[in-house]
């Protein structure tokens, strides 16, 4: 019986947060190019908002690094990094024509941490040991960034806030009218993250793999790149958990969606290979 009612409870909450969001602002960020992303959103949360909250904690994170004379110290690296990038923003009106405006940044960091990301509106960080310790050839970091930056074009952080606005608001409202202590109330969210959340967390890779071999492709980087990057992800990792608990997909299941796409892309590289060598 106790079991029943959280489903039950779990469901309300659900289809609750589903319903509010489906009554919000229904958005098609990116057109769906060769890899056919073409998934609806759904957003509580405006892009100025979104774009503004990154705006700020990159600004926080320069000051920061420049601070601990980590950010570019690394002149070589830098002008590497700066130089991929620029080729990969040059395609990204493929997938939205604005983002050819947006106000682009592109740093570097001094950290043995294996990262990279993509704000809101373009602020990229590659952190200098995800180079270094994996020792990434240009294709190969060409495929992280791009995978980064389609994030952003996708504007997933916007659609999560959304999400987690959405959820938090439905599960006050049934946690308040079923009368649930707080513990309760947590292991209801912690539920509904496997249910809800992490589901949407692992699209967004998804999307971003694909989106981000073709932004590579066009750029003139050899997308079949991306299979050698994450098999050095996957051997650098340590223990990971199961795939329903995780963020991100397998690493099986990224493998075959990236060995599945790279075909549609691969014309896109010769064409983009031919241009750069006439």
């Amino acid at each position: 019986m106790a079991r029943q009612r959280w489903g039950k409870l779990a469901l309300i909450v659900l289809t609750a947060a589903t319903v509010g969001l489906t009554a919000c602002r229904h958005v098609q960020t990116t057109n769906s190019g060769n890899v056919d992303v073409n998934r609806k959103q759904y957003m509580l949360v405006s892009a100025q908002e979104t774009d503004q909250m990154a705006a700020t904690a990159y600004q926080q994170t320069l000051q920061q690094a420049t601070g601990s004379h980590t950010l570019n110290t690394d002149k070589r690296m830098t002008e590497r990094v700066r130089g991929i990038a620029q080729r990969l923003i040059a395609q990204v009106g493929v997938f939205r024509s604005d983002a050819s405006k947006w106000p682009w940044e592109v740093n570097v960091q001094q950290s043995n941490e294996l990262n990279a990301y993509c704000m809101a509106g373009g602020k990229i960080m590659v952190y200098s040991g995800l180079i270094t310790q994996l020792k990434l050839t240009d294709d190969e970091l060409a495929a992280v960034m791009g995978h980064e930056m389609a994030h952003a074009l996708r504007e997933h952080s916007r659609e999560r806030l959304s999400q987690a606005y959405g959820t938090s608001l439905a599960l006050s409202i049934v946690g308040k009218a079923a009368k649930l202590d707080t513990g309760s109330q947590d292991l209801l969210g912690k539920a509904l993250d496997v249910a809800y959340i992490l589901p949407y967390s692992r699209k967004h890779e998804t999307e971003a793999d694909l989106m981000g071999i073709e932004l590579s492709a066009r750029a003139g980087f050899d997308p079949r790149a991306a299979i050698s990057l994450w098999k050095k992800m996957g051997s650098a990792g340590g223990s990971k958990p199961p795939e329903l608990l995780s963020t991100h997909p397998s690493d099986k299941t990224r493998m075959t969606t990236l060995e599945n796409a790279i075909p549609k892309v691969l014309p896109l590289y010769e064409a983009a290979r031919k241009t750069r060598k006439g």
